[in-house]
């Protein structure tokens, strides 16, 4: 019995592939994500001479070099740093993109019920899909990120490994944004909604690491209130990729370091966030009536 229930479990979780291979859902991701790459490939043109950066080219723009020569190593280092946020952006907004729709089309009548038909309970079934949409986001990280990190050392001839580190952020702000629109799909069975619902509260969450000039210029006190509640409830997206940035340069080469991130301010309630999120999620569904 346990090994059927695990291979219904198993079978779920392959469903997502299949359902993302069948909408050309997994060919627009990865080739989103391809033409991304093949555009970074073709816009840089590094001159290397002796370790040192001689000549270089962005977009077919000549890039002035002062003092003759850059070392090559600071120069990867800036680069990478500035790239990660931008993969970190492109790596979360394409994984909810792609995944978004795996509660909706979960509870379409036909298909609720022949997932009801299986071995396996319903708190199970919508974690399984969680798991499957995590795991297919996981692998275009990967993807983004190890053919960014080649094309780079290869280039160069530098191998920063922090930068495929920067991968694993990348990876649990994702993990915490798809918990949420999993919520909104329960709730809506709407993949337009859990959609925006999802880009809208990574900007909310932005915006609020402002939240003490925000509460200042606030004329009421329960505003003020409002927003510093906002800002420790809600995840904390604009940290993750200055957590992701800091990350990749080891603390060197920033010319104004920021402040050191405090796990629990940043990591633990943004994790928080999204267990709630996926657990209330479960709850609703396991006594929705289909």
């Amino acid at each position: 019995m346990r090994a059927l229930w695990a291979r219904a479990l198993w079978a779920n979780v392959e469903e997502v592939f299949r359902e993302a291979a069948a909408r050309f859902t997994l060919v627009a991701y990865f080739a989103l994500s391809t033409v991304f790459i093949l555009l970074f490939a073709a816009a840089v043109n590094l001159d290397v001479v002796d370790g040192a950066l001689a000549g270089a080219k962005l977009f077919g723009k000549e890039i002035e070099m002062r003092g003759g020569k850059v070392e090559i190593d600071k120069l990867v280092l800036g680069f990478e740093m500035g790239f990660s946020a931008v993969l970190y952006l492109v790596g979360t907004f394409l994984a909810i993109f792609a995944t978004a729709h795996l509660v909706p089309r979960l509870q379409e009548k036909g298909t609720i019920d022949l997932y009801l038909s299986r071995p396996i309970g319903r708190v199970p079934l919508l974690l399984s899909r969680y798991a499957g949409g995590l795991l297919l986001a996981a692998f275009n990280v990967a993807y983004l990120m190890v053919s960014i990190w080649l094309i780079v050392g290869i280039k160069t001839g530098v191998w920063n490994e922090r930068f495929l580190f920067g991968g694993g952020i990348i990876l649990f702000a994702i993990a915490t944004l798809l918990a949420f629109a999993f919520l909104v799909g329960v709730v809506t069975s709407s993949t337009a909604v859990s959609i925006m619902t999802s880009y809208g509260l990574f900007f909310m969450a932005s915006i609020l690491t402002a939240h003490e000039k925000i509460a200042a210029a606030m004329s009421m006190d329960w505003g003020a209130s409002l927003v510093h509640a906002g800002y420790w409830v809600l995840p904390k997206t604009a940290q993750l990729g200055q957590a992701i940035v800091v990350l990749v340069s080891g603390g060197t080469g920033m010319h104004r370091p920021p402040p050191p991130v405090d796990p629990w301010a940043v990591y633990g309630t943004t994790g928080l966030f999204g267990l709630l999120a996926l657990t209330w999620a479960c709850w609703l569904f396991s006594r929705k009536d289909f």
